[in-house]
């Protein structure tokens, strides 16, 4: 019988693991299952899941850590009926509100970290930030206290749980925050009950804060116990028993609700832009009759409903005119399943507005900026944004890690970031910034220096320098920070492997310089960009400042920001008149007449120079060092002993023994200061640095 050579019967057998014989030895703790079950279980531990478990989706709770500590305590308080009636009189218990996030700090011993453990440096922003101006009744900075000092050391307490596994972030407030006398007394007295109920002493501190319409307090616990042991609490004491207990102190200060109480409440809630109490009591009663919210007069239904029918359907209508709720005959309301994530939109957007509103009012700006003119930013920037930093905080609930900033725009408009803290870090109220996502296609700076690179491949400062002298007029500004910023493009993109530094003259730069510079940017930035210092100091301090500013970069500059004719553009406008007159008074500009002044091209670098010479002279007079320049084309070498923030920029301080210098900063010198560095001075002032280890003899 004839066989085609491409019949071929599979016959499936058993899966199984093969192993490599030269690499088939199990790694210590890290051992990789020999089956493939056994394989599909250690991935879901790695995913934090428990493979024992997975047959019980339906039957649990599903909350975090069932059986940790006040489970029991949980359980009596989760279910109680906030309603009581003595003496036919119906009261409530009081409400409060508390939000609870676990942090994890480091993983378990043996385990790997990952991205959703938070770093030591976003736990201190944290604590930074719920310590920050404008947040007691009278706009002070905020105060941490513990369970014994009325101020106590916030280091400290982070300093101390630097090796714990993770750490407890809770913020409490009450409806009636306003009317409680201490809020000191009221936090110390619920941390006791719980150190009662989880049965141990808790290390733990907190702030109040005032800057908002509802007083709140900020609690963070450490996650040990008073033995040092990991901290574990039930998830049903976190969600509920916290709440309950709370409630409990609050009442023994205000006493309970009454129904006129609740009903006033619940009053001012009608016409709110937020997802509210009675939102909810709609939707519940909309599920227990499967289909409609029936509010007629004549229908069974909960006393809290009948109590409250009136309102209820004032609510009703209220969400009828959003386009959320709809009336299908008298007294019988459908509401929308786009109800509640709409609402809660709404009510977010809302606690944004007010945030920026009160950034606007600290400033005495609320009057001069139309609401209109917010702008509220999320994930992304779709388009640069120039202006003076407001505001930078906490973003969304101050319970994660994430920065905002209230940004007042040279376009005219107020803008709401958010963005990850290293984006932020340095950052400061006050200052100018531009924020952005990554140019669209390459640079012009690295078009520009494949032009001057040729068929060779070889870029030469020096060669740029010339040419840009002869066609200032083209490149709109100072030819030597022309240059200048093309040779920190290729510092920059050098530290990423993308191009060598043959000498302080000479750079090999590939092909495709272009695309790989995209790239570079791209991973850089990211969707929510970046934010730059444009300037350190104000509009104020730079009219008369005796330093190159933002403000001479814009009046050399052949592509200024667009400024609108209000808002925060028209301040810039008349700063700039301003800043163009001092010039002139001191020879750095011409008056032309007729009201013109021109501005030389070179005043940045010489305005720039001056001010170095003039703060590193006074640096090393401190310091008992001889004041010493950088050279172009010559070393720099000594102790990174700090930096120092100019008007023109963040300088490096190098304290060679015998001599100071200050050089222009850059980020990768952030993990060198306090260590000898050494590298060659280019043309336009930048330093071209060597920072990698070296071998030799030492102790």
């Amino acid at each position: 019988m004839a066989r085609d050579d491409d019949d071929l019967r599979l016959r499936p057998g058993r899966i199984r693991n093969r192993v490599d014989a030269r690499i088939g030895k199990r790694r210590a703790g890290r051992s990789r299952a020999s089956t493939f079950n056994g394989q599909v279980q250690q991935a879901i531990r790695r995913a934090g899941g428990n493979p024992s478990r997975l047959g019980e989706a339906g039957k649990g709770r599903g909350r975090y850590n069932e059986r940790g500590r006040g489970a029991s305590v949980a359980a009596a308080l989760k279910n109680r009926n906030a309603w009581s009636r003595v003496d036919g009189i119906r009261t409530r218990s009081r409400r409060v509100a508390v939000k609870a996030r676990i942090v994890k700090l480091n993983p378990q011993r043996g385990a790997a970290g990952g991205r959703h453990f938070v770093s030591a440096k976003a736990v201190d922003a944290h604590l930074r930030y719920l310590q920050r101006d404008g947040v007691t009744k009278d706009g002070e900075k905020g105060q941490v206290y513990s369970a014994s000092q009325d101020v106590e050391d916030g280091r400290a307490f982070v300093e101390r749980g630097r090796e714990d596994r993770h750490q407890f972030r809770f913020i409490v407030s009450s409806e009636e925050g306003v009317e409680l006398s201490d809020h000191r007394a009221t936090t110390r007295e619920l941390m006791k009950q719980m150190e009662a109920d989880l049965g141990t002493g808790l290390d733990w501190i907190a702030v109040d804060h005032h800057n908002t319409g509802h007083p709140h307090t900020h609690i963070i616990v450490r996650g040990v116990t008073d033995d040092d042991k990991t901290l574990n609490i039930a998830g049903d004491y976190i969600a509920y028993g916290i709440r309950e207990r709370a409630s409990e102190i609050v009442m023994r200060e205000l006493g309970r609700q009454t129904e006129q109480e609740v009903s006033r409440g619940l009053e001012r809630e009608v016409d709110a832009d937020r997802f509210t109490r009675l939102d909810r009591m709609l939707l519940a009663e909309q599920r227990s009759r499967t289909e409609f919210a029936d509010l007629r007069p004549d229908r069974d239904m909960l006393e809290s409903l009948r109590q409250n029918r009136a309102l209820l359907i004032r609510r009703a209508r209220k969400l009828e005119r959003m386009g959320l709720a709809a009336e299908v005959e008298p007294g019988r309301w459908t509401v929308s399943p786009r109800a509640e994530p709409v609402l809660r939109d709404l009510g977010e957007r809302g606690d944004i507005i007010k945030t920026m509103h009160r950034a606007l009012d600290r400033e005495g700006l609320a009057d001069a900026r139309s609401v209109a003119g917010y702008i509220l930013h999320h994930e992304e920037i779709t388009a640069p944004i120039v202006g003076r930093v407001l505001d930078k905080g906490l973003a969304g609930d101050e319970m994660g890690e994430r920065m905002r900033l209230v940004v007042d725009g040279v376009d005219g408009h107020v803008h709401h970031l958010e963005m990850d803290p290293a984006r932020v870090e340095n950052i400061q109220r006050g200052m100018i910034v531009t924020a952005g996502a990554a140019e669209a296609g390459p640079r012009a700076s690295d078009r520009n220096i494949l032009a001057m690179a040729g068929e060779e491949r070889i870029y030469r400062p020096a060669a740029h320098l010339e040419q840009a002298v002869g066609t200032v007029e083209r490149i709109g500004g100072d030819p030597a920070a022309y240059v200048r910023s093309h040779v920190r493009r290729l510092e920059a993109l050098r530290r990423a492997g993308h191009v060598e530094r043959i000498d302080a003259d000479h750079w090999r730069i590939p092909a495709d310089l272009a695309e790989r510079g995209q790239a570079y940017d791209l991973a850089r930035a990211g969707a929510s960009g970046r934010v730059t210092v444009l300037s350190a100091t104000g509009l104020e301090q730079q009219v008369r400042h005796d330093g190159a500013t933002w403000l001479d970069r814009e009046l050399a500059s052949r592509q200024r920001t667009v400024l609108a004719e209000d808002g925060f553009g028209r301040d810039v406008t008349a700063a700039l008149a301003r800043r163009r007159r001092w010039l002139a008074d001191r020879g750095y500009a011409t008056d032309v007449g007729d009201g013109r002044i021109r501005v030389s091209r070179d005043v940045v670098q010489r305005l720039e120079a001056r001010e170095v010479a003039r703060v590193g002279r006074a640096l090393a007079a401190e310091r008992g060092r001889e004041w010493q320049p950088a050279i172009p084309g010559r070393h720099v070498a000594g102790t990174l002993v700090g930096s120092t923030q100019l008007s023109s920029g963040r300088f490096a301080m190098l304290d060679d023994g015998l001599g100071f210098s200050l050089v222009p900063w850059r980020p990768v010198l952030e993990q060198h200061v306090g260590r000898l560095v050494s590298g060659v001075a280019l043309h336009g002032g930048d330093v071209s640095w060597s920072l990698g280890r070296r071998r030799g003899l030492g102790l």
